[in-house]
């Protein structure tokens, strides 16, 4: 039975993240020979949530599923496709029971079942999330008698104390902890003891000459001056592309590769 082969990316950010991803993908299709891709998206409509158009726009790129955040509700169009009967896009698991949309999915791969599951950290946000040691618990629980050929995990937090705390509580549990949100790609990628690939942040897929893909003029401004502008998302110039790539044997749910993507290009 082969390894399954999955691409990971993290945050795309605004128009320039879009082009990006569309620009290098064929490329590291080509290089890596996915069984899958995958992306974070909380951020892909300018900056903040998502759209109808937007997702549209990424599915033509040959991405397959998407992971989100805290920002996935900004637009309002994110209900409708958040309640799709077979959605795209998952939310955090860890919000309120109610919330609209699908905290975790079976992704069915050549026969594979591959389960992924979002979740929102809690340290240094306002929003007041489920406990996401619990809900991952209870997410496992539910899918105990599932023959999964691996479980995947997009950890969208802020601290890295959280996500270092979480990858080593799910060691050997899951397949994969990989954390998104800061937009800034980690080096510590790497398998956890007891089988379990882990990276503290994905990173981003946006402009590379700004600050976690804000207009970085505007930025320091506001540090400066203790104004807080409004800043725009850079459109043209150079975007980072970072993810991972990532290998697992399906027999034993285990990562047996990760390795990380960060590459520069001008998506114009």
């Amino acid at each position: 039975m082969k390894n399954i082969k999955i691409l990971l990316f993290g945050d795309i950010f605004g128009k320039l993240g879009r082009q990006g991803i569309a620009k290098i993908l064929p490329k590291l299709k080509k290089q890596y020979q996915p069984d899958l891709s995958i992306a974070n998206v909380e951020n892909l409509a300018h900056g903040r949530g998502i759209t109808p158009s937007t997702i549209k726009e990424l599915q033509k790129t040959g991405l397959d599923f998407f992971t989100s955040g805290n920002h996935v509700f900004d637009k309002p169009q994110a209900n409708d496709i958040l309640e799709k009967k077979n959605p795209l896009v998952i939310r955090p698991a860890n919000y309120p029971a109610k919330t609209p949309g699908q905290g975790e999915k079976i992704l069915n791969l050549g026969g594979n079942k591959l389960l992924v599951v979002n979740l929102m950290g809690r340290v240094f946000f306002d929003e007041n999330f489920n406990c996401p040691f619990a809900t991952i618990d209870q997410v496992l629980e539910k899918y105990q008698g599932e023959n999964l050929a691996g479980i995947i995990i997009d950890f969208h937090a802020e601290a890295t104390s959280e996500k270092k705390a979480l990858g080593f509580y799910l060691d050997g549990k899951v397949s994969a902890v990989l954390g998104t949100h800061t937009h800034v790609q980690t080096s510590d990628e790497r398998i956890l003891k007891n089988g379990t690939a882990y990276i503290s942040d994905l990173g981003m897929i946006g402009a590379q000459n700004s600050v976690i893909g804000l207009d970085k003029d505007i930025i320091i401004s506001n540090f400066k001056s203790e104004i807080n502008r409004s800043a725009p998302v850079p459109e043209s110039g150079d975007c980072l592309v970072n993810g991972v790539y990532l290998e697992i044997n399906p027999k034993t749910q285990k990562a047996i590769k990760i390795k990380r993507i960060n590459e520069v290009i001008n998506s114009e």
